[in-house]
Parts: C-alpha cells; structure tokens; sequence
C-alpha cells in the first residue's frame, strides 16, 4: 500500500438461512411457503435458495394425477418468494410492516418439468432496485438444467 492509498473493504460475507430464517423474512406458511433454505444471499445482489420438492406438496393431489409436475406459475412463486428474502434482508425490510408484492411476470419460459424428489434451485438476482420498485431475472434450476426462467417486476407497500 502506498502512502494515501485506503485498503479496500472487504465484501460482506455472503448469508445463509435455514427455514427459520425464511419464516422471518416472509410472511408466507405452509402450504404456500416455497423457499426451504437459503444458501447464499449476496446483499443488494442475488440470492440461491432451495425448494425441496415433496409428493406431499397438495398440488401433487390434481397435477397430475399419475404424472405429478410442479405448475410452472408456483415455480414462478417461489422464484418471487426467493427475491422477496433477498429485497427484505437488501432494502432492511424485516420488521417494518412491509410486505413485497407482485406487479409483473415477463418472459417466462418452462424448459424441463419439476417432478417429486427434485431440489429446486432458484437463482435470483436484481435487474433494478428502487424504493419501492424492483425488478429481477430469475432460474429456477435442476442441477445443470433449467426448469424455468423468467423476469418479474415487485413493488414495496404496506403490509
């Protein structure tokens, strides 16, 4: 280091939840919570969180009966509930009263279907942060492959 030179900071470690942790951020519960852990949170950046899928999920029940397949639009759903963790722990939103709400879908594409016994990774990242505005670009992914991929826009309100 030179003279008048400042070291770098360092980053923040990256976080980690388990379900407890989810339970905080979210205001979800079963049966429609879909995020079971946190692997990796990169604040004001993205997150790797897990859906592990159970035959005992209530979906299973009628989609389909003999072929049980994740609905895409709840793979979307636990995309959004992923970006909601990362916004709260990002914008400080635990405990304010606020909630994360849906505005938009875009670009939603199904690439490989999502059966019982499957970990669900999802992948989320920010796009755009604002106050009260944010967008992400969201994989939800089986190992290598992608299971679904899309973009949605989430607004901050009052709970």
């Amino acid at each position: 280091m030179t003279e008048g030179t400042q070291p770098e900071a360092a980053a923040p470690a990256p976080l980690s939840f388990d379900i407890k942790g989810v339970m905080a951020a979210l205001p979800h519960r079963y049966p429609l919570l879909l995020v079971d852990r946190v692997a990796e949170l990169v604040v004001g950046e993205r997150i790797h969180a897990i859906k592990a899928v159970s035959m005992n999920e209530q979906f299973f029940q009628g989609h389909f009966p003999g072929r049980p397949i994740m609905p895409g639009v709840l793979q979307i759903e636990a995309l959004a509930q992923a970006a909601g963790v990362l916004a709260v722990e990002t914008l400080g939103l635990a405990g304010t009263g606020k909630l994360v709400y849906f505005m938009a879908i875009e670009e939603a594409k199904f690439r490989t279907p999502v059966e019982p016994g499957c970990l669900l990774d999802l992948h989320v990242e920010f796009t755009q942060k604002r106050a009260r505005v944010c967008k992400f670009a969201g994989r939800a992914m089986l190992g290598d492959r992608i299971a679904t991929e899309c973009s949605f826009t989430a607004m901050i309100a009052d709970s």
